[in-house]
């Protein structure tokens, strides 16, 4: 690359950062103007602004080393591996694919206008100088769409991934049941054969109404819980179907987010005792918000009744406050945590997306003087001796609270470990934009 160009392009990356702040301002005002970013308009500074920052960062870096390969291929994986965190924490925020993408071409068009305000102060016979910032720049958020997008229909599959792995694990229970079944009529011919003398021998082995009514009840318990399983897996699955295929929607009023959660406590209060488990509540008495009250409702009983089945010892805690322009829920269990594996890939990208999330929100929230309030990750230092594995069902129960956040534009954030359980953390938006998502 000629030593001029050079120049001018560490000339340019100088003045990008130095306008980093106007440009920042420009990019969150554009897309707080689009009507279709619906779910930006519920994120907080610090949440909005995400990875962004470190991303301009590496791209400036890329502009300062153009004469130096190895610095300019080391910026490019650092502009990746910083788009691929933005591509999580957004599906983890609940946007849609579309919201991703569009914010990307806004940052680019505000890159652009920088660019022309820059090159405007050099003589015209040295413009031709700028194509390769252009070209830059739109190699730039090309890289950080594919990065991200990709990141995001990853995690997309990741929760294709549970529900198959659900639905194979309820089609090897009813295969348990039906070997069962099989085993116990094999029995029962068995001891008939092997006791059968006569007519009068086969009517006193029938008689005998301890061995078989043992067998018919443990039969009939067997088919019983079979149907129970499948019946709810087919029901959270039209569940699943319907906010999948866009066939729900919000319906916005003021509620108490307190009571609701005290009513849902004194519901699965009962539970929580026949289990030796304590049920807390924390939170003011009073909470008035803005939301669906039906689906926080579906969402907050899914994640209680899933801690209160799953813990074995200690007990569950559901508490709720505000911050800053957003209201939360939480709930927090002492069991043996979520383990991150073949059949939970969507918690791992959860915990992931949340470590992220806490990352550049503490940055912002140092800028400011204040601290973030992102769970912080929980880190396990021993196997449990009794892994505690997903149950046929939860994943598509757990996928169908993150679509219930997505509809919401709500946040959620997961942290767990194996010694101190597992916390689901909701971030809602107080006040919603008129503005209904496509």
């Amino acid at each position: 690359m000629p030593q001029a160009q050079s120049r001018r392009l560490e000339a340019l990356a100088d003045y990008l950062a130095v306008r980093r702040k106007a440009i920042m301002f420009a990019w969150r005002r554009a897309i707080g103007d689009d009507p279709e970013q619906t779910t930006a308009h519920s994120l907080n500074l610090g949440q909005l602004k995400d990875h962004i920052p470190q991303v301009l960062d590496s791209f400036e870096g890329d502009l300062r080393s153009s004469q130096g390969v190895l610095q300019s291929q080391a910026s490019d994986a650092d502009e990746k591996r910083q788009a691929v965190k933005h591509g999580l924490h957004r599906w983890q925020q609940g946007y849609r694919l579309q919201e991703l993408v569009s914010e990307w071409g806004h940052l680019q068009l505000c890159l652009f206008e920088e660019l022309e305000t820059f090159v405007a102060t050099y003589p015209e016979d040295e413009r031709k100088i700028w194509a390769e910032a252009g070209r830059r720049i739109i190699a730039f958020v090309n890289e950080g769409i594919s990065s991200s997008a990709v990141q995001y229909a990853r995690m997309q599959q990741a929760e294709a991934a549970v529900r198959l792995n659900d639905l194979t694990a309820a089609l090897a229970s009813l295969n348990e049941i039906e070997v069962r079944r099989s085993a116990l009529i094999h029995q029962a011919v068995h001891d008939l054969h092997g006791n059968v003398l006569g007519v009068t021998v086969a009517a006193k082995l029938l008689g005998r109404e301890s061995m078989e009514e043992a067998q018919r009840l443990e039969f009939a318990n067997l088919l019983q819980k079979g149907v129970v399983s499948v019946t709810a897996m087919l029901g959270d699955l039209l569940d699943l179907a319907r906010l999948e295929a866009g066939l729900e929607w919000r319906e916005l009023a003021e509620f108490d987010a307190a009571a609701l959660a005290t009513e849902l406590g004194k519901i699965n209060e009962p539970l929580a005792r026949e289990r030796g488990l304590f049920l807390r509540l924390e939170g003011v008495p009073s909470f008035i918000v803005e939301g669906d009250c039906g689906k926080v409702r579906r969402l907050l009983q899914n994640l209680v009744l899933n801690s209160v089945k799953y813990t074995e010892k200690g007990g569950v805690t559901v508490s709720w406050g505000d911050e800053k322009e957003n209201w939360w829920l939480m709930v927090k269990d002492t069991g043996p945590g979520l383990l991150a594996g073949p059949a939970a890939p969507m918690v791992a990208g959860l915990k992931a997306a949340t470590a992220s999330a806490r990352e550049s929100d503490e940055q912002t929230a140092a800028a400011q003087g204040d601290v973030s309030h992102v769970l912080k990750a929980k880190n396990s230092s021993s196997t449990p001796t009794s892994p505690r594995e997903f149950q046929p069902g939860e994943g598509v129960g757990l996928s169908i609270v993150k679509r219930l956040c997505e509809l919401l534009d709500a946040s959620l954030e997961v942290a767990s470990s194996t010694e101190t359980g597992t916390t689901f953390r909701i971030l809602f938006p107080r006040r919603y934009s008129p503005i209904q998502p496509a």
